[in-house]
């Protein structure tokens, strides 16, 4: 058994991408291991949210894990910002993190690309919170895509960092990274990574999409030159396009390859389609039979749990560098 902890912002809905690279994993592991998955929202505020809206996709979020099959008998389910001690865990951890460690990371560059009018100190000490939240609970595994693996290396390094100066306090965790599906890439773009951000609509396959909507982005994704359905690294859309059927309809790529052969790109579509609405209008009447009084008990009882494992920890850490 492995304590394991995971978590996702809440902006905007969660698409296919997120359950395919995270969530998918999540139910699993959920069985035979200790496992703690959140919601972090201040993670989310390194890019202005609208109050209204946050609060919302906050219960949403909460809501789709519950759909997807998190279970909080079996998990500790709670929201970032109802636990205090991730914050004072950060400002601990920032005073031994080096600058030139902050300016390396690859996320950073990119979301200072995209918000180029508001490259915001929170958005630099980003990997920071992460690893606050990661050390805090003592994690051994921490599940993540090919993207956040170099948060994970960071938080390797603070915790060695901060045992080497105090004595062994913090657990040095592990990257999980599965095997199939831990990189979705965008529907209109198959160098890049699916994201809730991303400009159009048509990057992604929300989880929330209607029928119709899953049909005209499914149509509309790029795919590779020529007529055959075939995978391969020189055929990076196809490929992308084939991950997402083969995970979701359970047939291997070369089964899927074999099926569509000789019958082009439409077909293929077609059925890809079919088999990710089959999924999502199960996903979708299970997401709106849960009542949103039913959230918010199940965010209280999983902060309750994770405070007093959480508070006990910041009291061994205070002890540790002197602080009264």
């Amino acid at each position: 058994m492995s304590r394991i902890l995971s978590a996702v912002q809440p902006t905007n809905n969660l698409h296919i991408g997120n359950y395919l690279g995270a969530i998918k994993q999540w139910v699993e592991l959920q069985e035979g291991n200790e496992t703690l998955f959140f919601i972090v929202d201040l993670h989310a505020l390194t890019v202005y949210q609208k109050p209204e809206t946050l609060s919302q996709n906050i219960l949403d979020v909460a809501r789709m894990y519950l759909a997807l099959g998190l279970n909080p008998n079996k998990s500790i389910m709670f929201v970032q910002s109802h636990v205090k001690e991730h914050a004072e865990l950060a400002w601990i951890l920032g005073t031994i993190t080096k600058m030139g460690e902050l300016e390396r990371m690859t996320q950073f560059k990119d979301k200072s690309a995209q918000h180029a009018n508001n490259i915001n100190a929170g958005m630099f000490t980003y990997p920071v919170l992460m690893a606050a939240d990661i050390l805090l609970y003592d994690t051994e595994k921490v599940p993540v895509g090919e993207d956040q693996k170099q948060h994970v290396e960071l938080t390797r390094d603070l915790a060695e960092r901060f045992n080497k100066l105090y004595g062994k306090v913090f657990t040095v965790p592990e990257p999980l990274i599965s095997k199939s599906g831990a990189r979705i890439m965008g529907l209109d773009d198959p160098a890049k990574k699916m994201s809730k951000s991303a400009a159009s609509a048509y990057n992604y396959i929300s989880l929330l999409d209607d029928v119709q909507t899953v049909k005209k982005k499914i149509k509309k994704a790029v795919t590779d030159s020529g007529t055959e359905v075939m995978g391969g690294a020189s055929r990076p859309a196809l490929n992308n396009l084939l991950t997402i059927y083969s995970l979701f309809s359970g047939k291997s790529v070369s089964a899927l390859e074999k099926e569509f052969a000789g019958k082009g790109y439409g077909n293929f579509k077609d059925g890809l389609a079919d088999t990710l609405n089959a999924f999502l209008e199960e996903f979708q009447e299970k997401f709106h039979a849960i009542k949103e009084s039913e959230v918010r008990d199940i965010l209280a009882d999983g902060a309750a749990r994770a405070v007093a494992r959480a508070a006990l920890k910041m009291a061994q850490i205070k002890e540790t560098i002197g602080l009264l």
